[in-house]
């Protein structure tokens, strides 16, 4: 398991958090690599079907079979979203946003919007849609920079640590990051390893490493928030 355990847990300072299930090698890991940019990915126990693709009528096919499969559920769906960026390095600013995750249930995409032969209206709409609950840490920085970068709009977004502070009832909470909230709501152990989260973001191929950690980051948004308005319901 990847982590710094002095600097990682630093996060959990002031939670009485439970002690996690018994450790394993690694929480994500690739079960499949089909070959063609799809992939399954293994998190703790739970295997998600993954799209990556820069191709906006592949974006548009993969969301008109989450709108297929979630038909029924379409006005309380929820989503997690996440996305990446190449970081600050010396005077360089903040690149603009180069992969867009999206995940719903156990299927997830991974979209290198940077380098996209377009943006579908399609993805404007179903960002779009107040049915949707869109969730994740530090959400409406995430919201702010697809408007800069790509005139689209997050209609409905909720930042997993307010939810979670509010439902579980630990105000700390609402300074954790996603691994505090993946621990605290799933008992695993989630690894953000430092090196996957600092590489290019806007190469053409996206290393297995960071596929993992793309899917990693969305689908557990996904699920600490189902589990949240799940309790609070």
């Amino acid at each position: 398991m990847a982590l710094n355990r002095q600097s990682d847990l630093g996060q959990f300072e002031g939670l009485n958090l439970k002690t996690p299930k018994a450790e394993r090698d690694l929480s994500t890991s690739i079960v499949n690599d089909f070959g063609d940019g799809t992939y399954t990915v293994a998190f703790d126990e739970d295997k998600i079907y993954t799209t990556v693709t820069d191709s906006g009528e592949e974006v548009e096919e993969w969301l008109d079979e989450i709108v297929r499969i979630h038909h029924r559920r379409l006005d309380h769906l929820i989503v997690g979203l996440d996305v990446e960026w190449n970081p600050a390095s010396g005077f360089c600013a903040l690149g603009p946003v180069a992969v867009l995750q999206i995940c719903v249930g156990r299927r997830c995409l991974v979209f290198q919007i940077i380098h996209a032969d377009y943006v579908p209206d399609q993805l404007g709409d179903f960002l779009g849609d107040g049915r949707f609950t869109f969730v994740g840490v530090g959400i409406h920085d995430d919201v702010d920079k697809l408007r800069e970068h790509y005139d689209l709009e997050v209609e409905n977004a909720v930042d997993l640590r307010y939810l979670a502070a509010q439902t579980i009832g630990k105000p700390a909470l609402r300074s954790t990051g996603l691994q505090g909230l993946v621990w605290e709501v799933m008992d695993v152990w989630m690894e953000k390893p430092h090196h996957v989260r600092v590489s290019a973001w806007d190469s053409r191929q996206l290393t297995l490493d960071q596929v993992m950690y793309a899917c990693a980051d969305a689908f557990a948004s996904f699920e600490v928030g189902r589990s949240l308005y799940d309790d609070y319901e």
